[in-house]
């Protein structure tokens, strides 16, 4: 619950890739060539604080195998490298500015190693964990695992240990969330466009699926007899590629893509992982900073005010999901605001702690005469965000027409959007 109020999080695509031009390297890359010439983690971290980013996930291994941590289980990684004379730990540096600016830090590890002598072979299993265990134990506190499914094809007989690697995280960080395709915590939306479903249930079923090995049209749209709660995480990158890649420079999604990507995942019931991948200067380039920090003055512009607080019960606007009114199917709600407003954003948000219970809803406004819909839509849980024509009433109706069982309803809100969205 606490990961999904987060809303977005921040990945962090940064290893030798950034400095072929790749987006998988093979793993005979060079350390030599890793060298940013002005390497500020603190300002990818400032950055993503001012964007309002809870959490950054750093690429401490991507397929290549190169480590930006000096491990002890490989010569493949920084401390061969130029930067800072091979004494570097990048992991470290993005952890502590995690904690110096109040976000929370999280990891990828690629089981896929493309430089690993020992891939492909059932010792390999070992040497994951002991790379896993390093990250898991140095670092301070981590909030999130990011695992997938990646294999080569030199690895075809091997299977990797996921059951394993998952307790070894919840025996060294009990807190952290892990990701997969199949969890356990929280899952792959099905896509890499941003998109989760129009109807995306947090519960699914999990039984012979693995990393790597799953229906992604399931994934998007969950299971409403799902008897997992594993909710969507929808991971996308700001640029075409998932790392910084020059030719690129100029196809940096704008503010308003952003902004209508955070409205397809946080407003649909999932949450939105952007990646901003650092140049090979070692920065966040300054487009893609303006970027993220535009999108966030738009949301903050179009959700500044809920013209139905003062208006409603106070456990609908205040911002809790453990505050909430109860509700029936075919039971409507009237909101009769006494006053004309000119809305075109609508929000409604379930108490997900006790699960996740609309199939179908119906949102009208009255007027003067009948009512009339503004939208239908299927699932809330912890979000839905609505977006229709700008209506003008002072009278509306919520009405669930389908659910699981009596619907807590947490919160409501109307909006107006920003000009700039």
């Amino acid at each position: 619950m606490t990961w999904q109020q987060s809303e977005t999080n921040a990945f962090l695509h940064f290893t030798v890739n950034t400095f072929t031009d790749k987006e998988w390297g093979d793993g005979t890359e060079s350390p030599a060539i890793f060298k940013p010439t002005k390497m500020d983690v603190r300002q990818w971290i400032k950055a993503l604080k001012e964007a309002g980013f809870k959490t950054a996930i750093i690429t401490a291994k991507h397929h290549d195998g190169f480590c930006l941590w000096p491990s002890k289980y490989t010569g493949h990684t920084i401390k061969n490298s130029p930067y800072k004379n091979g004494k570097g730990d990048i992991v470290k540096e993005v952890a502590d500015a995690c904690k110096e600016y109040g976000i929370k830090f999280g990891f990828y590890l690629s089981p896929w190693d493309r430089h690993e002598a020992s891939y492909g072979t059932p010792a390999y299993n070992d040497h994951y964990k002991n790379q896993l265990r390093e990250l898991l134990t140095n670092y301070g506190e981590v909030s999130e695992v990011w695992f997938d499914g990646a294999k080569g094809e030199n690895a075809k007989d091997m299977q990797y240990d996921f059951e394993g690697y998952w307790r070894l995280v919840r025996k060294l960080q009990p807190a952290a969330v892990m990701f997969s395709d199949a969890g356990p915590d929280v899952r792959w939306v099905g896509n890499e466009k941003g998109n989760a479903g129009e109807t995306c249930w947090s519960t699914i079923n999990t039984e012979g699926m693995a990393p790597g090995k799953a229906d992604a049209k399931y994934l998007n749209t969950g299971d409403p007899n799902g008897k997992k709660w594993i909710p969507a995480e929808t991971d996308v990158s700001i640029r075409p590629g998932w790392f910084w890649h020059e030719k690129e420079n100029d196809q940096v999604r704008t503010p308003q893509n952003l902004v209508n990507l955070y409205y397809q995942s946080v407003g649909r019931n999932s949450l939105l992982l952007l990646n901003i991948p650092p140049n090979n200067e070692g920065l966040l380039s300054a487009t893609d900073v303006m970027s993220i920090k535009a999108f966030r003055k738009i949301l903050n512009e179009t959700f500044r005010v809920n013209f139905v607080k003062g208006k409603i019960a106070l456990k609908l606007t205040d911002n809790k999901l453990n505050t909430f009114i109860e509700l029936k199917a075919n039971e409507p709600l009237i909101i009769d605001l006494r006053k004309t407003i000119k809305i075109d954003r609508a929000l409604f948000q379930e108490n997900i702690s006790t699960g996740q219970r609309v199939e179908e809803a119906l949102f009208e406004y009255w007027d003067g005469k009948e009512w009339n819909t503004i939208q239908s839509f299927t699932t809330i849980g912890y979000k839905r965000l609505s977006r229709f024509k700008e209506v003008e009433a002072s009278k509306f109706r919520f009405t669930i027409l389908r659910s699981k069982a009596t619907v807590q309803l947490a919160e409501i809100g109307f909006f107006k959007a920003s000009k700039n969205e």
